[in-house]
């Protein structure tokens, strides 16, 4: 049958193709698109040759394993090729199945013939690696480079401390051990955390760290990366007699040193692979280190010499994967999605792809640093990653597929929910939304901490409460929270008319605050209760706090830079201040100046910490005690703290107070101090 032109041509594209995404994969180091692109691009190339034998060339891909060793290396013949597995592309139960079939029909085997054994293993993803040894001392370590030669890396494997530079027992004159070197999902987050530390380029993936690694020229390089092994398989052996199972060869591994994952099991017959792939991929995410499916070879060792080879790959085992982590699409653009604490995170709005078992169509990029740091361009064709329940990400851009129709993503200046200003600290990688009392996207959670019980302490005005009032658009601001009937609120959920009216009741008596309780209620970023207190104290009415600059809202103690910047922006931006002037002219009303801090009590000028339970004051009634004898009690113990006031379990803080050597009290001593007589400091025996 004449091969038509199209699929010749198609032939020729994918083979070029083919091979420049495996000489930036086995070669560089530096891969050009997904492993499950690769498959795909592979599986139709393997499909064409299967239906045009004509058009299967020598140099095909489908004809080899990788790539060249790097010239800089030195080349290693392999004693026995390392040849790849077939992959099953059936990702369902009956990928074990099949390959049984297949197995049994291999050996001949027929319905009355007893089950195939088989021994089930983890598919890593990492480096393959061939480890020889001459009378059990570690002679050289080669790369599987195109399978026939590798590239030598003696050098660089030398420095994993998983593997063993002289094996275990008696040895044989040659052993040959073939396995992964792989790294560990913490280490390389660990290794990432140091070059970002340092100012340094972070790592795409741990596979591809683990394979630049071993493959540098400076060991000293490799000996920074924490490298792991597991050994797997054999190559050349020399008067040793081998084990007769696959099974019992990973035994003997194990005996002579060697690292062998515990993930593994027997079968006979096909059931317990089918358990054994089920069970796995329900703990792949946790697993520490990646994985992209199983392997299921056919145990008897004797059964897989009689089984052997078809082109570059054993008849007698497997990869069963898994649907891939990794998936190739198209950035359509970059939207901004505001949370609700004001936060604006940068989403991804992919073209349609199937990743992890779910079909994605948006991925978060996190902040805008994040997409300079990655050069992710809309028009982009990007891996997108996703790992269980975890939110899809976009890994990154694949460059060589770029055409000049893409552009730069800008950040906007304003929330695009409510129009406010979008604010970024300067020592902080997020930019927020700066009308937190306005913006539709925060109004959820600015009303919960304006109703809670340390900002006006509406009672009985739950979280579940104003989640109802803001779904049905019943409230917008907190202004609109004095404007509740009873008969509104009644007509909710789990709202009866009693309790409708107490919690209208509760909104009502919140009219009469302090400025404090109100400055807190505002949700401001970085001001929490103290420093409310110490604006309240230091302005002693809301119109003076208003007009305030930054230069005057530092002069309040304990206020830096960073907090004044976070109340001017709140305070420039319109939003707010017409919800303020709202919360006004709903009645909201509080002691014009509030009561300056006492100068000559007997804790004037004093710095507290509380920490633990006290037998008879809750924290709240002991800040009360303290500042109304002139102290200030502070959140945390530092050199400045005076005196740290210790309860029942006071942990950490106790611990860093006797470090520093501040005086610690117990609440016996803290009246006494209050009352002007002599303390009973606590001992550290008291404690």
């Amino acid at each position: 049958m004449a091969v038509p032109e199209s699929a010749a041509q198609r032939a020729e594209t994918l083979r070029v193709e083919l091979s420049r995404h495996s000489h930036a994969y086995y070669v560089l180091d530096a891969p050009t698109v997904p492993d499950a692109e690769y498959d795909r691009l592979f599986e139709e190339l393997q499909a064409l040759e299967h239906d045009y034998p004509e058009l299967r060339t020598a140099d095909s891909p489908t004809q080899r394993v990788g790539g060249a060793p790097l010239p800089e290396l030195v080349a290693v013949a392999h004693a026995v090729p390392m040849l790849s597995i077939n992959t099953e592309t059936d990702k369902s139960a009956q990928g074990a199945l099949s390959f049984d079939a297949r197995v049994r029909r291999g050996l001949g085997l027929d319905e009355s013939d007893p089950a195939v054994r088989y021994s089930a293993e983890l598919k890593f993803d990492g480096l393959a690696i061939n480890l020889r040894y001459e009378h059990g001392v570690l002679v050289r370590a080669a790369t599987r480079g195109d399978g026939q030669t590798g590239e030598e890396v003696t050098h660089t494997v030398r420095t994993i401390g998983q593997i063993p530079l002289r094996l275990h027992g008696d040895a044989p004159a040659v052993l040959e051990v073939r396995g992964e070197i792989y790294m560990r999902r913490d280490d390389f987050e660990r290794l990432n955390a140091t070059q970002r530390e340092r100012g340094e380029k972070t790592f795409v993936n741990p596979r591809n760290t683990a394979a630049g690694a071993v493959r540098q020229l400076d060991p000293a390089v490799s000996a920074r990366r924490p490298l792991s092994f597991f050994a797997y398989g054999l190559g050349e052996t020399q008067a040793w007699t081998e084990p007769a199972t696959q099974s019992g060869l990973l035994d003997a591994l194990a005996d002579f040193g060697f690292p062998v994952c515990s993930h593994r099991c027997v079968s006979d017959g096909p059931e317990g692979l089918i358990a054994f792939h089920a069970r796995i991929e329900a703990m792949r995410d946790a697993l520490p280190y990646d994985i992209d499916g199983v392997v299921y070879k056919v145990d008897d060792r004797s059964l897989q010499r009689e089984l052997g080879f078809v082109s570059r790959e054993p008849r007698w085992a497997v990869a069963h994967k898994y649907p891939a982590q990794e998936q190739m699409t198209r950035l359509l653009g970059i939207e901004i999605q505001v949370g609700r604490t004001g936060a604006l995170t940068p989403v991804a709005r992919l073209a349609p792809v199937f990743v992890g078992g779910v079909t994605v169509t948006n991925a978060t990029l996190h902040n805008e640093d994040e997409i300079r740091r990655k050069d992710v361009r809309i028009g982009d064709q990007v891996i997108v990653r996703r790992a269980g329940d975890v939110i899809p990400e976009v890994v990154g851009p694949v460059v060589a597929y770029r055409d000049g129709s893409e552009h730069e993503f800008e950040m906007p200046t304003e929330c695009p929910v409510c129009g406010s200003h979008a604010v970024r600290g300067e020592d902080e990688a997020v930019a927020r939304c700066s009308g937190g009392l306005f913006c539709a996207a925060q109004r959820t959670q600015a009303i919960i901490h304006f109703a809670s019980r340390k900002a006006l302490d509406i009672e009985g005005l739950g979280d579940k409460l104003i989640e109802q009032l803001v779904e049905q658009g019943l409230v917008k601001t907190p202004a609109d929270l004095f404007s509740l009937s009873a008969d509104t609120l009644a007509g909710l959920a789990r709202m009866a008319q009693k309790s409708a009216a107490n919690v209208v009741a509760a909104i009502d008596a919140s009219r009469e605050t302090t400025l404090q309780r109100f400055i807190y209620a505002l949700g401001i970023r970085n001001v929490g209760e103290s420093t409310a207190r110490d604006l309240a104290r230091h302005f002693g009415g809301l119109d003076a706090l208003l007009a305030a600059d930054a230069a005057a809202l530092e002069a309040v103690p304990d206020v830096g830079p960073i907090v004044a910047k976070c109340i001017v922006e709140f305070i420039a931006e319109p939003h707010n201040r017409e919800v303020i002037a709202q919360l006004r002219a709903a009645g909201i009303h509080w002691l014009e100046h509030a009561p300056a801090l006492t100068t000559n009590g007997p804790l004037a000028g004093k710095t507290l910490v509380i920490t633990g339970t006290l037998p008879s004051l809750s924290r709240d009634e002991a800040r009360a005690l303290i500042e109304a004898a002139g102290g200030k009690v502070a959140g945390s113990v530092s050199k400045k703290t005076d005196y740290l006031v210790a309860g029942e379990a006071a942990g950490s803080k106790l611990t860093k107070a006797e470090s520093l050597g501040v005086t610690v009290l117990d609440e016996a001593a803290l009246h006494a101090l209050l009352g002007g007589g002599e303390t009973n400091l606590l001992t550290e025996s008291s404690t």
